[in-house]
């Protein structure tokens, strides 16, 4: 059996002298103690030298990704003219089916394999001639170097560091635009305060006062580039009977200058967002559709890169930005949080109070798919974040119209097929029987208790069958039992009500009777 050795330095190819030494791997360090024992175990048949670094690095990464590269394969040609029908121990299983489909060479990848490659390396410079410890080390750390170069040596549209530092920078942006911007409306505002009331706009706002200069200026002033007509007018006017004080012409020079960083600033972070927006989609485009650029970019800053936020769950994307939110809840024993930094996306926007939950919960599990696939798919194309999208907007349309989803449609279709559509009949109580009165009401009762009786079984064929006959006698005697109780009942709770209505009566003239003689007691 031949074994195929990597080393930074080539590849080498052994003969395992003893194959049943692979049977007992628990001792199989023992033979390989001293280079002389190494020597009896397994001898070298052929060493093959990478020419120099780039060639190393171009085997280093074909053996990492299972594949057959050029100097190997010239090496087991080589090796193989001479011993073809022997077996090829290798470490990886991958590289052994890749040379057995290439080369036709029977591979074997086992355990007993790799502790036997372990004892190799330990005895790597007494095996192999010609190769010194420090030349093997130096070579080693050569190749580990250019490997991990290689590795992060992406495509520069794939690096999301910067969209990590361009959403920090806009969000920084942000907050110092509104700060000059109110700073600059107060400042002003002690010349013509009038002006901040009119023009809501911030960016309208500082161009009229960079065109304007003082108020004294706004009737000579062209300000139909920044401000509509009316808005035109009403400053016009305001700024002949403004209230505001008077400034120096140094103090102009400085509020315009500060009105002109506002602009430039605006400017770039205008430059700045298209940036953001084409390297959102170059790296993350199924999330980008999804959610959007500004809300994918705050995620993947949030998680620290796209690879972290792929490793998070759907369940942790909802809730990414609602952290203190979170704990402040599970601490205090209330209801979590159900969104966070998704809860700027466009689509939970759009849909009402009651299901922005539902649709958090929704587009979380979606973009955490997209994520994953923005981030470890090699041919990246945007049908799955438009397929998702599409589905979302018809699960939005349905959860505002208020339809339920289909469970199964197979199911209810079968249902449909052996619906029974048998009709029962079912007999009310009748209300007159809880009538007290006597007379009318217990004669209405009557009729209205014959009218609601069930009609008379009709015997034809059997009516000379004592049985029946019989059945329809008890029947008719059962019947005519119930009238007379219910009557029974009927007459005896109004005489209780009767009763009890005469005792009240006669409870009532007895107390008048009373107070009589007491009034008449008092009189005397």
């Amino acid at each position: 059996m031949l074994v195929l050795f990597e080393t930074a330095a080539g590849f080498a190819v052994f003969k395992l002298l003893d194959e049943k030494k692979l049977s007992k791997v628990e001792n199989l360090f023992e033979d390989f103690e001293t280079p002389e024992k190494a020597n009896k175990v397994i001898q070298l048949v052929d060493f093959k030298k990478f020419a120099d670094s780039a060639d190393a690095l171009q085997a280093g990464v074909a053996l990492n990704e299972g594949k057959l590269c050029k100097p190997l394969k010239k090496l087991l040609k080589k090796v193989f003219a001479e011993e073809a029908q022997e077996q090829l121990l290798v470490l990886d299983a991958k590289l052994g089916n890749s040379i057995k489909e290439k080369m036709g060479v029977s591979c074997v990848a086992t355990s007993a394999g790799t502790e036997l490659m372990r004892c190799i390396k330990s005895q790597v410079q007494a095996l192999i001639p010609g190769l010194p410890e420090k030349d093997l080390s130096a070579m080693s750390l050569g190749l580990a170097h250019n490997l991990a170069r290689y590795k992060l040596k992406f495509s520069p549209d794939k690096v999301d560091t910067m969209i990590v530092q361009a959403v920090s920078l806009l969000d920084d942006i942000d907050k110092e635009l509104n700060n000059y911007v109110m700073r600059s409306r107060e400042w002003y505002g002690w010349h013509f305060p009038e002006l901040s009331k009119i023009i809501t706009d911030n960016i309208a706002y500082i161009r009229a006062v960079l065109a304007m200069g003082t108020r004294e200026k706004a009737v000579v002033t062209d300000f139909s580039s920044i401000l509509p007509e009316d808005v035109e007018e009403k400053v016009k006017e305001a700024a002949e009977m403004s209230m505001g004080t008077e400034i120096t012409e140094e103090d102009l020079i400085n509020i315009q200058a500060l009105c002109e960083q506002v602009l430039e600033l605006t400017e770039y972070r205008a430059q700045l967002y298209e940036y953001l927006k084409n390297r959102m989609v170059a790296i993350a485009p199924n999330l980008t559709i999804l959610v959007g650029e500004l809300v994918g970019a705050r995620l993947i800053a949030h998680a620290g890169s796209l690879i972290n936020l792929a490793k998070h769950p759907a369940s942790t994307i909802q809730i990414l930005g609602a952290e203190k939110a979170l704990f402040r809840a599970l601490k205090t024993r209330h209801a979590t949080p159900k969104y966070g930094l998704i809860y700027h996306a466009q689509m939970v926007g759009q849909t009402s109070v009651k299901n922005k939950g539902k649709m958090s919960r929704m587009l979380a599990a979606k973009a955490a798919l997209a994520c994953r696939y923005d981030a470890l798919g090699e041919d990246t194309t945007t049908d799955m974040g438009v397929d998702n999208r599409a589905k979302l907007h018809t699960r939005m349309k349905m959860l505002e119209d208020g339809f339920s989803r289909k469970i199964s449609g197979k199911g209810k279709t079968m249902a449909k097929n052996e619906k029974y559509e048998g009709i029962s009949e079912v007999s009310e109580y009748p209300v007159a029987a809880d009538s007290t009165l006597e007379s009318s009401s217990k004669r209405k009762f009557d009729e209205d208790f014959e009218e609601e009786k069930p009609k008379k079984i009709k015997v034809e064929d059997d009516a000379e069958d004592p049985n029946v006959s019989e059945l329809v006698h008890n029947r008719k005697f059962k019947k005519k039992s119930l009238n007379v109780k219910i009557n029974d009942l009927a007459r005896n709770i109004n005489k209780k009500q009767l009763g009890k209505n005469e005792k009240s009566v006669d409870g009532e003239k007895k107390k008048k009777k009373k107070k009589k003689k007491k009034d008449q007691e008092a009189e005397v």
